[in-house]
């Protein structure tokens, strides 16, 4: 592995688990000597943050991590109606049928409570992603939702716990996947449309209620 990509992997990591906060600074030097890599890779990887959206440049010698707070999240899920939708839409068009149905049945046998519940969903959502991006087909929209995926790991994490809503969550995903292997687009993208907009409100609630609480 070059030492741009383990430098980025290992910073990416640690803005994404909240170890680098937002307004963390991150000193050339400093880095550079923490992470084993010299100064050149560390540029790499801190311009990649940059593309990503994950730090900002302060000033010519200054970076920080990015904030994030309630408006950034609007955008964010903007974002990702716009594309999750147009994807849900091409899946259902495109993808192999079995696949999805496969997906649904997952969903359909998760149980939110049981002791192996959490590491169930969060497998089957990453399949979800997964065979969403294969069925898509589409390296532009894919690379797009990569890109928001990697903001949303920051997003989740600043919102607390809720297993009635991870239990719908999956209920959507679910009604999402027979859509995609019924082949009825309409379904998908409003399918989709939904469990954003639940996603958001649930986010954004928690978020407020946290720092209410702060």
């Amino acid at each position: 592995m070059r030492a741009s990509d383990r430098a980025y992997g290992i910073l990416l990591d640690e803005i994404q688990s909240g170890v680098l906060a937002p307004g963390a600074v991150l000193g050339e030097v400093e880095q550079a000597a923490r992470l084993g890599v010299s100064r050149t890779p560390l540029r790499e990887a801190i311009g990649r943050l940059a593309a990503d959206g994950l730090v900002v440049q302060q000033s010519p010698r200054v970076t920080v991590v990015s904030e994030i707070d309630a408006g950034d999240i609007r955008e964010i899920f903007e974002m990702r109606r716009a594309l999750e939708e147009t994807a849900a839409r091409l899946a259902a068009r495109r993808a192999d049928a079995a696949n999805f149905a496969s997906l649904a049945e997952g969903f359909a046998a998760v149980r939110i409570g049981e002791t192996n519940a959490p590491d169930a969903y969060r497998e089957l959502f990453g399949r979800f992603d997964a065979a969403l991006d294969e069925a898509v087909a589409n390296d532009y929209l894919t690379s797009a939702l990569r890109t928001i995926r990697t903001h949303l790991v920051r997003v989740r994490r600043m919102a607390r716990e809720n297993p009635e809503r991870l239990a719908a969550a999956v209920s959507e995903h679910k009604l999402i996947s027979h859509a995609i292997a019924a082949g009825d687009e309409e379904l998908a993208a409003h399918a989709t449309h939904i469990h954003l907009h639940n996603a958001l409100e649930s986010i954004l609630a928690s978020v407020a209620s946290e720092q209410g609480a702060a």
